[in-house]
């Protein structure tokens, strides 16, 4: 009984006295392999409350979602150190201390101090550290020489002003107080080049227009920067300017595309209304398939190797309130049009909300960005490492193209353009050709999908 007893505080952690039983603290974890910080989007549980192993303690805000912690045992939340809306908390600060049934509670609010204390007790002793070198009275000395210095080359009023007679003349002719110029040459004579260099303080304060009401800021709104926004721009900074990009385009006709995607909605329709196809899940299946004749384009860059996948993990970018992310379909080459469907949208879904769990969303070995909807044409995107590919989708519009079957030369035909972007460390501009004309003939013949 006592060995047992021993484990179970050992495995806790737990503070032991005599006068109270066990309580411990509750560390932010880690939701990531790549999470530092968090913040806290709402506790679940109330302090005092009990909880059993599976219930949802708290909702965690990370840089892409909001993720639920679960309790991993049995106990109760005694004190909550990091309250709702507490932002960029350390992976492994305290934010609550819990305990079990039958423990004496009474402790927890000085604990909980205890351990709010501890980050800025390193911070308090770093901070004495500094006097420990004396340059600093060294350097006040010199400025105080230096101010003097400065003090003695400015001429006392009524003493013998030392410049050459071309100095003189200049000054005379543009009204320059010569006792106001300070002088570069030897013994501190004024020169030429001082007299020309000199500005008056009249004419320095009136080159600066006074503030007035019509120079006022206009109104703004300051929105305060999410995880999920910083962690957006330091991602794609590093990548535009670490990462070789080169760009290749190319125009497809979506004719048989379309043609298809309305049968197979008619026939869809008839067992699921609500079931739909949408352009880009042909755009996904085309990407998985090129992928599989192309897999020099499914890699990432990693320092010292080039890692060649061998499943089309195709992350998805969508648009949420907070910021994009990119949602994860696996091993999109095996499965077909209606899963991908289905299984985009349900990840959509839970993107906006914030519900996508960390391996919904990380990890991917080809990114696609889909602006069609909103009507634009043609753009490039940054590519998402370590990736190193992304490739941006642009609308389908009806294009006049030469024709020569027909009467006219000419014809309306479905035309979307498809931009690939490229990390030149791994894909050469041959490869990437390549894999836009898999991907362009796959679109271009989609019957391929089912051979």
């Amino acid at each position: 009984m006592a060995s047992a007893l021993a484990r179970t505080i050992l495995a806790r952690r737990f503070h032991v006295s005599a006068s109270r039983h066990a309580l411990s603290k509750f560390a932010m974890p880690a939701m990531s392999p790549t999470m530092t910080e968090g913040g806290i989007a709402s506790w679940k549980k109330k302090e005092g409350e009990s909880f059993a192993a599976g219930d949802v303690l708290l909702e965690i805000e990370t840089d892409k979602a909001t993720i639920d912690v679960e309790a991993q045992d049995d106990g109760i939340l005694a004190k909550i150190i990091a309250q709702d809306g507490a932002k960029n908390i350390a992976v492994g600060s305290p934010i609550a201390i819990v305990g079990e049934e039958g423990d004496d509670l009474s402790a927890a609010e000085q604990l909980a101090a205890e351990a709010a204390s501890e980050k800025p007790k390193t911070s308090e002793q770093k901070a004495p550290e500094a006097p420990k070198s004396q340059p600093a009275p060294e350097k006040k000395e010199q400025k105080a020489e230096a101010s003097k210095q400065e003090t003695k080359s400015e001429l006392p009023t009524g003493d013998r002003i030392f410049a050459s007679p071309i100095a003189k003349k200049i000054a005379l002719e543009r009204g320059i107080p010569l006792a106001k110029v300070k002088g570069s040459g030897p013994n501190g004579r004024i020169l030429r080049e001082d007299v020309e260099k000199y500005q008056a303080p009249a004419t320095a304060a009136s080159a600066a227009p006074a503030p007035s009401p019509s120079a006022s800021l206009p109104e703004y709104t300051d929105i305060p920067v999410t995880n999920m926004r910083r962690t957006i721009g330091s991602r794609l900074t590093q990548s535009k300017q670490e990462l070789p990009h080169y760009y290749l385009t190319v125009d497809i006709n979506m004719d048989k595309v379309l043609k298809l995607r309305e049968v197979f909605n008619k026939a869809l329709a008839e067992k699921d209304k609500s079931a739909k196809l949408s352009v880009n899940d042909f755009v996904l299946k085309a990407v998985g398939c090129a992928l599989a004749d192309v897999p020099e384009a499914n890699s990432a860059w990693l320092g010292e190797v080039i890692r060649q996948y061998k499943k089309a993990d195709i992350s998805v970018a969508v648009a949420t309130p907070t910021g994009l992310i990119t949602p994860i379909i696996k091993d999109v080459g095996s499965k077909g049009l209606a899963s991908i469907s289905a299984e985009g949208k349900a990840l959509a879904k839970k993107a906006r909300d914030g519900k996508l769990q960390p391996q919904e969303y990380q990890g991917g070995t080809f990114t696609v960005s889909n602006l069609g909807m909103f009507g634009i044409s043609h753009f490039t995107a940054i590519i998402n490492p370590p990736q190193s590919c992304i490739l941006a989708v642009g609308a389908t519009q009806a294009t006049l193209v030469p024709a020569p079957e027909e009467e006219r030369g000419f014809k309306v035909a479905q035309i979307m353009k498809v931009t690939l972007s490229a990390d030149h460390r791994t894909v050469d501009g041959a490869v990437g050709a390549r894999w836009l004309q898999a991907f362009k003939g796959y679109l271009e013949n989609p019957l391929t999908f089912m051979l």
